[in-house]
């Protein structure tokens, strides 16, 4: 077998931008679905949400694999993206003098330069997201509730309390607005990475980026002030 000194295209700076894109816009889906079922919180009647929770924990392994699969799209996602970034970096000691445009179709926004940053406020996020709801208190705490005559975990009562936290709501609130600003920039590049637009898409690229970071960030960030503001009031 001949061995090639070059790394594989996988391991290339190019193949880590593509495996960066490709996870990133995975969980962008994912993000679409987990607020659809989220808006659920809306509701005065906690039994829809309870419902939607006791339905996906109620898939057993299935569940399982899909977090599995999440959690490879993410790792996956952030060890791409903190090499790409620190390769880039070793190529510009220096950093940049000013911002400036790098030309059609990027550009150097304040979103493309602090995406390193932002993905490291949501990646805390999302720890404390999972720790606090997915291993948060359940049934044996007393958060129960019935669903067609069985107990179910009650994560609406945990939801409802946990945002009645003014602390946890401003935490919460500032990650989503990283986290519009993270999509704003990662959707249109991820699209340019995989070279699913022609150029001349661009400007349509990059309005549509700017329309799912709005509806996801403020979708996200509008359930726990909705919530505070109903405790409060």
């Amino acid at each position: 077998m001949i061995m090639s000194g070059k790394p594989s295209v996988f391991w290339s700076t190019v193949g880590k931008k593509v495996v960066m894109a490709l996870t990133g816009l995975a969980m962008v889906v994912f993000l679409i679905g987990h607020l659809s079922g989220n808006l659920l919180l809306f509701k005065s009647d906690p039994t829809p949400f309870n419902q939607y929770s006791h339905f996906l924990i109620s898939t057993g392994w299935l569940l399982v694999v899909v977090e599995l699969i999440l959690l490879a799209f993410f790792v996956g996602h952030i060890v791409s993206g903190v090499t790409v970034a620190w390769k880039n970096r070793q190529a510009r000691p220096h950093g940049y003098a000013k911002s400036a445009s790098a030309g059609s179709p990027s550009q150097l926004t304040l979103s493309s330069k602090t995406m390193i940053w932002t993905g490291v406020v949501l990646f805390v996020f999302i720890a404390l997201h999972v720790y606090t709801f997915k291993y948060g208190p359940g049934i044996e705490q007393g958060y129960v509730t019935e669903i067609h005559g069985e107990k179910v975990r009650d994560l609406h009562r945990l939801v409802i309390e946990v945002f009645q936290n003014p602390l946890y709501v401003f935490w919460y609130v500032a990650a989503m607005l990283f986290l519009a600003f993270h999509l704003r920039h990662g959707f249109w590049s991820a699209l340019q990475s995989i070279g699913a637009f022609h150029p001349r898409l661009t400007p349509l690229v990059r309005a549509v980026g700017y329309v799912l970071a709005v509806v996801l960030g403020l979708g996200f960030l509008a359930i726990p002030l909705w919530i505070y503001i109903q405790g409060v009031s």
